[in-house]
């Protein structure tokens, strides 16, 4: 019997944290690094488990509320945004605060209270109960923002006048998935507007275009993120999509089934926009550690060259050392 040659492992570029992520870990523990623990995190600061422990480690406190945060302690608002009222609120308490608000849902915002003030009706394509919805919903009137998921839902939307009607998005929605719903509203309200260009963030349309390139060429299809991470979620709806025979999301190399592998020759190995390269890595060392060995083969699909500043706030936080 001839033994089977070694797996090849297409490994996806760009995968892994996007600018907004890194700016906003970086945000945390200089913040540690400053004024020493410990740092209160509003909401976990992105959707990756690993991500948490490791800066629970080093002193930040996760919190889902200000209210948790002592007064004069030190608040870092997550990723993925949050409503003027938590500023307020904050303000109230006499916190501390440090925006990690990616810049892009921060455009966002600046979308809703853009169209809320020219009187607007404004639809948000978006999934319930997400932090960045919530955050996005915050930043227009109540009555003024009407939340959709589906095509379907687009029906049920109620507005004043059906020519003054503007849609944002959910910035780690698919692509494919979110065009959809547009393309319903736009159906319902020919005149309805739109932001200058897309508000699904680059690195996620990056991410899903190098998934469905992915799709075509592997067997099997991993995603390494976490349940909360909505980018990688849909990561693994865009494999299955696209062609993949199998697509997993995966939060480390310990999650693999052993059964997933049978009959596979190429596995197609990526990550979300939250996800350390650390555990793409660990996903690699565990195919390469089976019997069959496995071979990593880059794939890039997109040259993704982007950094966001840090805010400027850091540099006026005190030093305990």
């Amino acid at each position: 019997m001839v033994d089977a040659p070694p797996r090849t492992i297409l490994l996806a570029a760009p995968r892994g944290f996007c600018a907004g992520v890194d700016r906003a870990i970086k945000i945390v523990e200089l913040a540690l690094d400053a004024c020493g623990p410990p740092v209160y995190v509003r909401h976990a600061i992105v959707h990756n488990t690993h991500v948490v422990a490791d800066l629970e480690a080093k002193g930040a406190v996760f919190v889902e509320h200000e209210d948790e945060v002592p007064e004069g302690g030190l608040v870092v608002f997550s990723a993925h945004g949050v409503p003027p009222q938590v500023r307020e609120r904050a303000t109230q308490l006499g916190l501390q605060m440090l925006d990690a608000t990616c810049p892009l849902v921060t455009k966002v915002h600046y979308e809703a209270r853009h169209y809320a003030e020219q009187g607007y009706d404004i639809v948000l394509v978006g999934h319930e109960g997400h932090q960045e919805v919530i955050g996005t919903m915050g930043h227009a009137p109540a009555g003024a923002i009407h939340l959709v998921e589906t095509p379907e839902d687009v029906a049920s939307v109620s507005v004043r006048d059906p020519d003054r009607v503007a849609y944002i998005s959910q910035t780690t929605l698919s692509v494919d998935d979110a065009n959809r719903v547009i393309g319903a509203l736009r159906e319902r309200f020919p005149n309805a507007r739109g932001p200058r260009g897309d508000d699904i963030c680059y690195a996620t349309q990056n991410r899903q275009d190098a998934t469905r390139v992915l799709a075509q060429r592997a067997d099997l299809v991993l995603v390494v993120g976490s349940e909360t991470s909505s980018n990688s979620k849909r990561m693994v709806e865009v494999a299955l999509d696209h062609g993949a025979q199998a697509a997993y999301l995966i939060d480390d190399a310990d999650a693999i089934d052993p059964l997933w592998l049978t009959g596979v020759d190429t596995v197609g190995l990526t990550s979300g926009a939250s996800a350390p390269d650390l555990l793409v890595q660990g996903v690699i060392d565990a195919l390469q550690a089976l019997p069959r060995g496995a071979r990593v083969e880059p794939l890039e699909v997109v040259d993704e060259q982007m950094h966001f500043a840090l805010p400027a706030a850091l540099h006026r936080l005190p030093l305990t050392n």
